[in-house]
């Protein structure tokens, strides 16, 4: 059984970290309030632009379709674009973004496909090399910047852009978190490369007409729909880190003071124990004399 200064140090010890976690706490409440304002604020821009392309998608066909919207005719080399976050204490939200990379990867090596990743953050480094010693073709450190925005979202979209010129791989996906509320960040896979055509939306009966040509237009959209993609999964990453951070240390918090509770009370029943044995050696030293 542990002496008495050894459970008094102990709930020190617990106290100490039961603060540290609530500050914690604290600090992603207060975080998550406007990275989730910023998720959601960038939903309507994207799909809008998603809109906008359908519509010019549809104009366009064959040998006319740009190179980011047809891809180069090829489905054998995929890469895993996947969006991790570069601090931990935010739950199991990374070890679900790189279970959902594995499944990926799993189901597309199943298929006979070539398999590499591309790396933004650094949560994911370590499992996905543990796994595939030689599959990380790319990463990109967020780490040097406070909150990664368009100008992160440019690079990674040029980089990925590059190497799809480059013939470096055929098809990309982008694995990322879906934030929803604090307590529910799902991962998600969409196609990235080559941006996939979206459906146009049958109740819309208008004609436009598109000054200069719908191809022009899309060269240059195409390669902003990719920022704009990149660009959304660093706002949503940035709201689940802050929400599953945010909930994992109120749990913290809520479990210190339960083992607080229990060691207090381990405290006392040992702590009255040690004076009952005192006065039981007391009487019995007095009945003796």
């Amino acid at each position: 059984m542990a002496s008495l200064k050894e459970l008094k140090d102990r709930i020190g010890s617990v106290k100490s970290t039961q603060k540290i976690t609530k500050a914690k706490q604290m600090v992603a409440a207060a975080k998550l309030r406007r990275a989730q304002a910023a998720a959601e604020a960038a939903r309507p821009y994207a799909e809008r632009l998603s809109a906008v392309m359908a519509s010019l998608a549809s104009k366009v066909s064959g040998d006319g379709a740009p190179r980011l919207l047809a891809g180069n005719g090829k489905n054998q080399r995929h890469m895993l674009v996947l969006v991790n976050t570069d601090k931990g204490l935010c739950g199991g939200l990374n070890s679900n973004l790189v279970k959902e990379a594995k499944i990926q990867a799993k189901k597309l090596i199943a298929e006979g496909k070539d398999v590499s990743f591309y790396l933004v953050g650094k949560k994911g480094r370590a499992p996905i090399k543990r796994e595939y010693p030689n599959g990380i073709a790319k990463h990109f450190d967020t780490s040097n910047v406070r909150t990664p925005g368009f100008e992160e979202a440019d690079a990674i979209a040029a980089e990925l852009v590059e190497m799809f010129d480059a013939d470096a791989f055929d098809v990309a996906h982008l694995i990322r978190p879906d934030f929803q509320s604090a307590l529910v960040q799902n991962p998600t896979t969409t196609q990235l490369i080559p941006v996939p055509s979206p459906e146009v939306s049958e109740d819309s009966d208008a004609v436009v007409e598109y000054e200069p040509g719908e191809e022009e237009i899309l060269e240059e959209l195409l390669p902003r729909y990719v920022k704009t993609q990149i660009f959304g999964a660093l706002l949503e990453r940035e709201a689940s880190e802050q929400g599953a951070s945010m909930t994992a240390m109120d749990n913290a918090t809520r479990n210190a003071g339960d083992l607080i509770n229990s060691l207090t009370i381990q405290y006392n029943r040992s702590r009255q124990a040690a004076i009952t044995t005192e006065l039981i050696e007391i009487i019995a030293g007095a009945e003796a004399l």
